[in-house]
């Protein structure tokens, strides 16, 4: 009786199959399509679904002939199925940023990242070549164990791709608002690109790390972030929610977010 019960279930899972699928109808064959393979299946799955074809091709004014079908065969369309791979679903976008860490090294090449910026703002304001800029920041964080890419990216966002229109100008070669404390406050000059790419990752260095900078400090705010955190110090870049930036709600979140498109350039 169970058996009964089980192939009377069985059958009516491949005619539901075969039905969701559709065949075209007997006219429209070809000899070749009137040949249905069912590799894959069971001898009792190509019995049962062998009648279901036979039943369907019998009748050419059955209302599934308008069913749309694929370039896929029969066989496969069941197979696909029985196996529930019509169900799989599109895997997440896999992030690419490598890590939320302030120190480490990068993932991103220079060349991503000249090419971001001059995707985004082919004019950049700024003192010297893009290519420049970039390495600068590659061989100054370089020194002192900062993710270039990501101070980079942080740069891009602190600046609006260098377009400024702030309080800071690209006269004061400051890519991270170091000093501005308010509207009016235009914070601190530096008297080259190099030197402002410097303090930049000297201030990074004084959240991240208790260890002192390689080059003379060219960060004004350095001591003072020192003195606040003493032996503590913030490993992530969301850990500056709040402290790089007020309120500063997910800004380290969307330096990593700018980070994960530099790689995909």
């Amino acid at each position: 009786m169970f058996f009964r019960k089980y192939k009377i279930f069985g059958s009516s899972l491949i005619v539901a199959a075969c039905i969701s699928i559709g065949f075209p109808s007997q006219a429209s064959m070809t000899p070749m399509q009137n040949n249905y393979t069912l590799k894959g299946l069971s001898q009792h799955q190509q019995r049962e679904t062998s009648a279901v074809i036979a039943l369907k091709t019998d009748n050419d004014d059955n209302t599934f002939d308008k069913k749309e079908t694929s370039n896929h065969s029969v066989s496969e369309k069941i197979a696909a199925i029985l196996k529930g791979d019509s169900d799989k679903k599109e895997q997440d976008k896999v992030v690419n940023y490598g890590s939320s860490s302030i120190m480490g090294s990068a993932i991103a090449t220079r060349e991503q990242c000249v090419n971001y910026l001059l995707k985004n703002n082919p004019n950049p304001k700024i003192t010297v070549s893009a290519e420049e800029l970039v390495d600068y920041y590659y061989e100054e964080a370089g020194k002192e164990g900062i993710r270039p890419d990501a101070a980079f990216a942080q740069a891009l966002k602190e600046t609006g791709f260098f377009r400024y229109g702030g309080t800071v100008t690209p006269d004061q070669n400051n890519y991270c608002g170091l000093g501005t404390t308010s509207a009016t406050v235009k914070g601190a000059y530096f008297e080259t690109a190099r030197i402002g790419v410097r303090a930049h990752i000297q201030h990074l260095l004084a959240y991240a790390s208790v260890r002192p900078p390689r080059e003379d400090v060219v960060d004004p705010r350095y001591s003072l972030v020192r003195a606040v955190y003493s032996t503590s110090t913030i490993d992530t870049w969301p850990g500056l929610n709040g402290r790089w930036a007020v309120p500063g709600n997910n800004y380290g979140q969307e330096i990593l977010q700018i980070l994960d498109n530099i790689t995909e350039e």
